[in-house]
């Protein structure tokens, strides 16, 4: 089982630290090996602030104190998911670029893991399952997602389709009606036009499913929202780990709606599988 270690709940923590606390904070987590070999004085000079404040930010953490803390920090590097920087510097070699992103997307999936909630999903499924048809939609990178949940959910004989242009998606978006269900995946929830597409199927009906960010104006508007917090910075560098949690998300969706269609389910799927058989060489090469 995961455990959030000490360097996760610093991160989640730094919205609700004052200002002294979160200069420790940013200090730590811009280096957090050099922290756990650092006397009180360095790292206070380094973050800018006094002995004391670096103390009373240890304690805040359920430390006893930084040499306390230093130990707790130091478990956190060796157990779990090692906590790294997302920007890849741009002096970096090839050993050190290619753990950093394996090491992210880890533990962004452990932390999306642990935090998910088994009743949305649940909620999610119930709609999909209960669907007349459903509409995948996504821009961009959330476009390329929306595709690949098109491949998974057209095997479960419902209508599916993927749409990643904004026009058809607004026209399609006028024409839903009740026992539609629109699929809206997109990390920053943001988007304009997105937002202007799902009011307008919300306007006529439709059950809007969102993939998407916290408290974003796409999460707000939509039926539901399958929330999931992924600390990636889209507006200034490309998606990386937010797709690869969204498209888990979709094989999740897609096995539960597996599961909930029963056993005699499985044989429409073994059909579509032995379908491609012809297609392939066997493991021998013939």
């Amino acid at each position: 089982m995961y455990y959030e270690n000490l360097i996760d709940v610093i991160t989640n923590g730094l919205a609700s630290l004052n200002k002294s606390e979160t200069k420790v904070a940013q200090a730590i987590l811009l280096d957090p090996e050099a922290a756990t070999r650092s006397s009180i004085a360095s790292l206070a000079k380094k973050a800018g602030v006094s002995e004391p404040s670096v103390n009373r930010f240890c304690k805040r953490f359920k430390t006893a104190g930084f040499p306390d803390f230093k130990i707790q920090l130091a478990k956190s590097l060796v157990s779990g998911v090692r906590f790294v920087n997302r920007n890849v510097d741009e002096g970096d070699q090839v050993d050190s670029y290619t753990p950093k992103i394996f090491d992210s997307t880890i533990n962004d999936l452990a932390r999306v893991r642990d935090n998910i909630s088994h009743k949305i999903v649940n909620d999610v499924v119930d709609q999909l399952i209960a669907a007349n048809r459903i509409y995948f939609f996504g821009l961009g990178t959330s476009g390329a997602v929306a595709r690949d949940a098109e491949n998974k959910f057209f095997r479960f004989n419902l209508p599916v389709s993927f749409h990643d242009d904004v026009l058809m998606m607004r026209m399609l978006a006028s024409t839903g009606s009740p026992g539609d269900v629109f699929f809206v995946i997109s990390h920053t929830g943001r988007t304009k036009e997105i937002v202007d597409i799902v009011q307008i199927a919300i306007n006529n009906g439709a059950m809007v499913v969102a993939l998407t960010s916290p408290k974003s104006p796409l999460a707000i508007l939509s039926s539901i929202s399958l929330e999931v917090d992924v600390p990636e910075n889209t507006d200034e560098y490309m998606a990386m780990t937010s797709r690869i949690v969204h498209l888990v998300i979709l094989d999740v969706l897609a096995t539960g709606f597996t599961l909930r269609r029963g056993p005699e389910f499985l044989t429409h799927l073994e059909k579509i599988k032995s379908s491609l058989k012809p297609t392939r060489y066997d493991q021998s090469g013939k």
